[in-house]
């Protein structure tokens, strides 16, 4: 509390003395019988020098900061295609540098070299084709030429993979991520949203994921009959506002219950493998060195965005969309350390959007393994499919006959 006050006290004071000397200059300036607005050669010719100097400690101050921080700060890339975005941000950082030192020495030479000279007149010059011409066409050129390979590399990057790409999907929620890799058939399972449960919060598609959602939908503690028996159980007073709240939410849920039946009849029992040996992994994000992956996003409530720093990789993830891109990790976590002779670093996975109040937790620690590693750990894990661990034990079977429709139940309730 001490130091904040003398601080505030010197700034307080300083900002009178600066008050008390620009007094001072005009009472001086009135005893040499000069105005205010006059400037003299001399004022001139010490404001052209000091810009110079100016110029000088700026451009001084500029190099300092690149040769202590390093070039642009980012650190070593460690993904192919991080390299290579490496390499265009550099030309980007190279022509912006180069744009920065012409210019402003034209703006403080200029300052020094054209200044008020007592006879002489400025010089009136209005209009030049040609440089009209210079200053729109090379920058338009210099755009393009960015613009594009700037889409090169991004077609590249969200281009097909390759079929032995190995595919993972990171399912973005507040405030979490979770990883999802294709099992032995190198396929992601399918999803639907309305299959979402507690024992299903991928929302993935099978034909006792389906049941399961119907099970739910009917028999839960907030299913379709709670709903039923409540509304038409005499013995409790319900307000009218919650009334009508519950059955909106029953009429909802009959809706989403019709649409659950449609999906199990159409549903083709042979893709559920797909999803059975999909293996599911929470808190870090483990990948093979000098293996491309194919990384497929989805969001359950708000836009996320996946950011690789490490990888130069970064992936909005879209509610009711996916989205995907590729890359191929070329550094193991293990060598990244001895470069930068920290034994606890590892890569990160974060959100690069503001999605809540706590969006700053949401982060994935990202281990990349040599190959025998990785294969180890991968073989260890496809004892934990996601059949495994949400569904070992089947799941509750769903009637057989349709779901009620909405103006049915209703009329029963209003009774």
């Amino acid at each position: 509390m001490g130091s904040k006050l003398i601080f505030l006290i010197v700034i307080v004071l300083g900002v009178i003395a600066l008050a008390q000397l620009v007094r001072v200059y005009e009472l001086s300036s009135k005893l040499r019988n000069r105005g205010e607005h006059e400037v003299t050669n001399r004022d001139n010719n010490l404001n052209g020098r000091m810009m110079v100097l100016f110029m000088l400690l700026f451009y001084a101050g500029f190099i300092w900061l690149m040769l202590t921080y390093g070039w642009t700060g980012r650190g070593d890339a460690a993904s192919v295609h991080g390299k290579e975005t490496d390499w265009l941000l550099d030309i980007n950082f190279i022509i912006i540098i180069a744009v920065f030192f012409f210019t402003n020495t034209l703006l403080f030479v200029f300052s020094y070299k054209y200044i008020r000279k007592p006879g002489v007149k400025a010089f009136y010059y209005p209009h030049n084709n040609k440089l009209e011409m210079l200053w729109t066409v090379v920058p338009a050129c210099v755009l393009a030429v960015i613009i594009i390979l700037g889409l090169k590399s991004w077609n590249e990057v969200t281009d097909n993979a390759k079929d032995e790409s190995i595919r993972v999907e990171l399912f973005s929620k507040q405030f979490d991520w979770t990883a999802r890799y294709a099992g032995d058939d190198n396929k992601l399972g399918r999803f639907d949203y309305k299959l979402t449960l507690d024992n299903n919060e991928l929302a993935l598609l099978t034909a006792t994921t389906i049941d399961s959602a119907i099970h739910a939908m009917e028999f839960g503690p907030t299913g379709i009959k709670t709903l039923i028996s409540k509304l038409n159980d005499r013995t409790i007073m319900l307000v009218p506002e919650d009334k009508e709240k519950m059955e909106n939410d029953l009429s909802r849920k009959e809706r989403l219950i019709r649409l659950l039946y449609q999906m199990r009849e159409r549903h083709d029992g042979k893709v559920d493998a797909q999803a059975w040996d999909d293996i599911i992994q929470k808190d870090t994000l483990f990948l093979c060195v000098n293996k491309e992956y194919e990384f497929n996003f989805r969001s359950k409530d708000v836009l996320h965005s996946a950011f690789f720093p490490h990888f130069r990789a970064q992936m909005n993830t879209v509610p009711g969309m996916t989205t995907r891109f590729k890359f191929i990790p070329d550094v193991t976590s293990a060598e990244m350390r001895k470069r930068k002779n920290n034994d606890k670093f590892n890569y990160v996975l974060m959100c690069n959007k503001i999605c809540g109040g706590a969006h700053y937790k949401m982060k994935m620690m990202v281990v990349v393994l040599s190959e025998s590693e990785y294969k180890a750990w991968m073989t260890n894990k496809k004892k934990q499919t996601f059949k495994d661990a949400y569904f070992a034990t089947a799941a509750p079977a769903a009637p057989a006959e349709a779901a009620p429709m909405a103006g049915d139940t209703l009329s029963v309730a209003k009774k």
